[in-house]
């Protein structure tokens, strides 16, 4: 990477992480689950270090404690997220656990806002991790804090309703306690939350990072003080990223800024199609005014993403038409992939969090949560219209 000038976020996701003095031009994929030891008293400082939450510096023992290709994948994403550092992990839900049993070290009391992703929602409601939740709104979290209170969760974009929320409006609230941002749908090309006042930024790396559904991954931006104790969770637990997903994802990068920025322009473009026709009741897209009341599209976020969602006329009867007559877009859960996908979240990704929840959420039997793909415009609006005129 240059030294004399700061590249843009496009020019950084081809060529962070790499290694510029290795010889191979593609980062190489470390598949050894073991490494040899020549020196014995090195190998016992080195594994002393990893085990205390420190990146590798000698001889990384074991690939359960380090991995090179993983680790220049989260190089990478950090230097994206304009963190000191990152900790992936097997899945998105892997991440947030990890997150939440940190939280759990200091305090069993979490502050949340909803909607948020409906495995979170579940996880936080299950009582698996000891954790008391307060939901709030976003305007009241410094009133829900408590002495027990160890972490503040949102995410914006919200899913699936894409309510967006003023991170710097919250940091205001909760003075020096951790502030945990999932930014799934907006990825770093759209929002670095970190520079709005959060502390942790979570991804689940299946969606746009990865990019073709071919890969499933949790990332956790954040400070290296903090990715110490993340470290030392993913070891006490095995929630390791394979290496080859670690290589899938690092390669995914490099493409994200095209991939985020044409799916962006067609959600964008069906926003506005979808708000005119006769079986739909409502369209949340943060391009559209009445989804981005704030005006955070321009100030927090770069663009208004590749997510949208919209609620039919008549409820589940012509959601569930819809979903069964698309040809050319996929009914299918997950996100963030080159081909567009449609699904059901009362029915689906958010069935698990419970009527009250959904309820609490906005999310209705009719609504149906759209991922724009990179297609052509005019044949995804095709597909859509008929589907909703069948």
């Amino acid at each position: 990477m240059s030294k004399t000038k700061k590249l843009q976020l496009q020019s950084l996701a081809v060529h962070a992480g790499r290694d510029r003095t290795a010889i191979p031009h593609t980062p190489p994929i470390d598949l050894s689950t073991t490494t040899r030891i020549h020196d014995l008293p090195e190998a016992i400082e080195s594994i002393t270090a990893i085990n205390q939450g420190q990146v590798a510096s000698g001889n990384p023992i074991y690939s359960r404690l380090h991995n090179d290709t993983i680790a220049g994948f989260e190089n990478a994403l950090a230097t994206l997220e304009q963190a000191q550092a990152a900790v992936a992990f097997a899945s998105g839900m892997a991440a947030i656990t990890a997150v939440l049993m940190e939280a759990n070290q200091r305090g069993d009391h979490i502050v949340a806002c909803r909607p948020i992703y409906g495995g979170t929602d579940s996880l936080l409601q299950s009582g698996l991790l000891g954790l008391d939740v307060t939901w709030t709104s976003p305007h009241q979290v410094g009133q829900a804090i408590t002495p027990r209170t160890s972490l503040v969760m949102i995410e914006t974009p919200a899913n699936p309703s894409l309510k967006l929320i003023d991170i710097a409006a919250v940091r205001s609230q909760i003075g020096d306690l951790p502030l945990s941002v999932d930014s799934t749908f907006a990825t770093p090309v759209l929002q670095q939350p970190i520079l709005h006042g959060a502390d942790i930024v979570i991804h689940s790396a299946t969606k746009f990072i990865g990019g073709h559904s071919d890969v499933l991954a949790g990332v956790v931006a954040c400070s290296e003080a903090y990715a110490q104790k993340l470290r030392r969770i993913r070891i006490a637990t095995g929630g390791n990223l394979h290496p080859l997903s670690g290589y899938l994802l690092h390669r995914g990068l490099q493409t994200m800024p095209l991939r985020v920025h044409a799916a962006q322009k067609n959600a964008t473009f069906l926003a506005q199609k979808l708000r005119s026709h006769k079986c739909i009741s409502k369209v949340y897209h943060p391009s559209l005014p009445s989804c981005d009341p704030e005006q955070l599209v321009g100030k927090q976020m770069v663009g208004p993403g590749a997510l949208l969602a919209f609620d039919c006329l008549d409820g589940f009867a012509t959601a569930q038409k819809v979903m069964n007559r698309i040809e050319l877009i996929t009914p299918a859960v997950s996100l963030g992939s080159v081909d567009s996908l449609l699904q059901h979240p009362a029915g689906l990704t958010h069935i698990n969090a419970g009527a009250k929840s959904r309820s609490e959420a906005g999310i209705t039997d009719g609504m149906l949560r759209m991922s724009v793909g990179i297609e052509d415009q005019d044949d995804l609006w095709a597909d859509l219209l008929q589907a909703l005129s069948g």
